[in-house]
């Protein structure tokens, strides 16, 4: 399927690993020129270099935390010094911490809150005036299935994720007619090192191993086993298409079947 990628420029939140490189690369695939960022430099650097040999595109890397709202202005400042323009925003970052309510203090609430949903808004509002302008635009917010269906000792990140999805929905009746599209896409228990930590403090809890956990994970899903990142990434870079151009305000699953609901 041609998805129409080749030209357009994307700016991808948490891409040195997991969904967020999974992501980058089969944009870079597509022919599109991407921003790549994270707060760690090394791991960064590799990826950029692995991204621009395997798959041919222009790959620019900017270490940044995007829970510091500094560092938003400063990415989203250098992206369009590099690109010229932002045409895909991915929002993507790390998870905030697994526990139950009466463990996270105020000051844990408040860096869940900065790095989950003020770094998709300040994300957004950074790109939108040239989306805008030039009639055409795709932010892609990255949650988690725990925003449907909530899962056991993530408290914060099912209040968090909810209202990244209330922030999408809104914002996307407010940008539709400029031919900006909005979405969610909602990652189940999917081979990346989010999930592995999530089962060490499942298992922490559980008085158990870590490898029991993960296994526990792969039954409760109807397709008996973890998700891959690129076939994450496949949605993605379809929503981001010129072919998704009529889906917007949506949120997706990319569980193997795992959120329970009808819709």
């Amino acid at each position: 399927m041609f998805l129409g990628l080749r030209g357009k420029t994307a700016l991808i939140g948490a891409a040195s690993k997991g969904l967020g490189y999974a992501i980058a690369r089969e944009l870079a695939v597509e022919g599109a020129t991407i921003v790549i960022c994270a707060r760690t430099k090394e791991p960064l650097k590799e990826a950029r270099d692995r991204l621009a040999t395997e798959t041919g595109a222009k790959v620019y890397a900017i270490s940044a935390d995007l829970s510091k709202y500094e560092d938003v202005k400063r990415v989203a400042t250098t992206s369009l010094e590099k690109l010229g323009r932002v045409d895909i925003l991915i929002n993507n970052n790390g998870g905030p911490p697994a526990g139950p309510f009466e463990t996270h203090d105020a000051a844990t609430w408040q860096e869940a809150f900065d790095q989950t949903l003020r770094s998709a808004v300040e994300m957004s509002r950074a790109v939108l005036p040239g989306m805008k302008e030039r009639h055409w635009g795709r932010i892609i917010n990255v949650t988690s299935m725990a925003a449907k269906q909530p899962v056991d000792n993530l408290v914060l990140s099912n209040s968090l994720r909810a209202a990244v999805h209330g922030f999408a929905r809104t914002l996307a009746n407010e940008v539709a007619e400029f031919g900006i599209t909005v979405n969610n896409i909602m990652p189940g228990y999917t081979r990346t090192e989010r999930v592995e930590s999530l089962a060490a403090a499942t298992a922490k809890r559980d008085n158990t191993d870590a490898a029991t956990v993960l296994t526990r994970f792969e039954k409760d899903v109807p397709m008996r086993r973890l998700g891959e990142p690129e076939e994450f990434a496949a949605l993605a870079a379809f929503l981001a298409s010129e072919r998704a151009s009529y889906i917007t305000a949506q949120s997706i699953a990319v569980d193997g079947g795992w959120i329970r609901g009808l819709m």
